[in-house]
């Protein structure tokens, strides 16, 4: 059973009770597969009527921390959280971040790129044929004609996922997520008037085939000549924008 709180009236109750139910499970006061009791049970534990009751619920539901299963033997159950699920709610949680906040392009080229070096050293020496076939055919898409910009923008997401990815590490893969699928878009939806595609697939190759040579240091020098052309292009597509404004 949960541990009881004490619950302030003058704010909204159901995310009070959510609350308290995710730092009791994060804590692993309620461990991974325990049942808890019933909607009923818990909404006279703390005091509080079952709707409410259920919408706490449906907010740890939406979070992945409870899983709730039908029939004789069902009821709501604390959920062992996988990095895939994790991954998900990163890059909707960077992408609220960054449309709702006040961050400056730089400041997210900066992250992203930092992030993503990072982990080059060890995507260089444990990639596997997969992760460089991906890198490959993502370059080859991107240089077909009449590519549009929205798939050129996707092609390049897949492209340094499969980078990331290749670092053979989860817990990498997951702090880069919204790194890579949620800042990456918003830096191609500036800068992808001014860029230059044959430069991006130069860079892109040249890094995939550092990566085939086991070459940290050619990829990681690859890696930051891409970080300082995007910063160029956010510059040049801003300053475009304010001489067609003048």
């Amino acid at each position: 059973m949960p541990v009881r709180i004490d619950l302030d009236s003058s704010k909204e109750l159901a995310p009070q009770i959510a609350g308290a139910i995710r730092e009791q499970i994060i804590s692993g006061a309620l461990p991974v597969d325990e049942r808890l009791p019933s909607e009923a049970e818990l909404a006279e534990h703390f005091g509080v009527s079952r709707p409410t009751m259920r919408e706490a619920l449906k907010r740890l539901a939406a979070q992945n921390l409870i899983r709730t299963l039908r029939g004789a033997t069902g009821g709501a159950f604390i959920n062992r959280l996988s990095f895939e699920e994790a991954y998900r709610q990163q890059i909707t949680t960077s992408t609220l971040l960054l449309s709702m906040n006040d961050i400056s392009f730089e400041t997210a080229c900066e992250a992203r790129f930092a992030l993503e070096r990072a982990c080059t050293e060890l995507s260089a020496a444990r990639r596997n044929a997969d992760h460089l076939a991906t890198m490959r055919a993502e370059i080859h898409r991107q240089g077909q004609p009449g590519l549009s910009d929205e798939r050129f923008c996707d092609s390049d997401v897949a492209f340094h996922r499969a980078l990331v990815d290749g670092a053979d590490n989860p817990v990498l893969s997951y702090q880069l997520a919204g790194a890579v699928e949620a800042m990456q878009p918003l830096m191609n939806m500036i800068t992808f008037t001014a860029r230059n595609r044959a430069r991006i697939i130069a860079l892109h190759t040249a890094i995939a085939d550092a990566i085939e040579a086991h070459d940290a240091n050619a990829a990681d020098r690859a890696l930051a000549e891409l970080a300082a052309y995007t910063v160029t292009l956010a510059h040049d597509a801003t300053a475009q924008r304010k001489a067609a404004s003048d």
